[in-house]
């Protein structure tokens, strides 16, 4: 049976982006930041279909698990609008659900990646992404609010997070608002990185 999950970077002191984020300015700037140890892997350009990466080891296999076992994605409109203008055609290979009030018709790409823009709500666009999904995992993709959403109407079963070694001191916090007595929590994985610390955790619903 597929699990939602979602996949997130964030800063020793719990942020997931920065300020002033834009279509102009993604994720507030600080993608160098939080996610240089996910930039030197050659498993995430390719994912990207781009060239690049400096190594493949354990970073670069925990990306390709994560690829691998995602069947659909959810994301918020914030994040849309913000990777719209600068990703590549047919990035995510397979379906995605965009969380918005605009009523729009799919987005067809090249390839295998459709865009939906759905506006009834979290679990009707987690309904469709499962029937998409063919039995893989549902990846709630962001940003943050979107995250956040799904975790208070207790829909979340796993999430892995990367802890990057650097203190943002403002931004959006990924656990902000969180009903903290939605879950138990149990640590599944921890995989040290140069970089990065990678945590997994398996929730379970009260």
């Amino acid at each position: 049976m597929n699990k939602i999950i979602f996949d997130s970077g964030i800063s020793l002191d719990g942020f997931f982006a920065g300020d002033n984020r834009s279509p102009s300015n993604p994720m507030g700037g600080v993608s160098p930041k939080i996610h240089m140890w996910m930039f030197k892997q050659k498993a995430f350009w390719k994912h990207i279909n781009m060239e690049g990466g400096e190594e493949y080891g354990a970073d670069s296999k925990l990306i390709d698990d994560v690829f691998a076992r995602t069947g659909s994605y959810i994301m918020g409109k914030r994040m849309f609008e913000e990777g719209e203008v600068h990703w590549e055609e047919d990035l995510y290979k397979t379906d995605v659900y965009v969380l918005t009030h605009e009523k729009r018709e799919p987005w067809v790409q090249k390839g295998t990646t459709t865009f939906y823009f759905i506006n009834d709500g979290i679990k009707s666009a987690l309904e469709k992404a499962r029937q998409s999904a063919k039995g893989k995992d549902i990846r709630i993709q962001g940003g943050a609010d979107t995250i956040q959403q799904y975790l208070n109407a207790g829909l979340v079963d796993e999430f892995f997070i990367h802890i990057s070694p650097v203190f943002l001191g403002s931004g959006i916090r990924l656990f902000d608002g969180i009903d903290k007595d939605k879950y138990d929590l149990q640590i599944v994985e921890v995989i040290p990185s140069d970089l990065t610390t990678h945590l997994r955790y398996k929730l379970t619903k009260k």
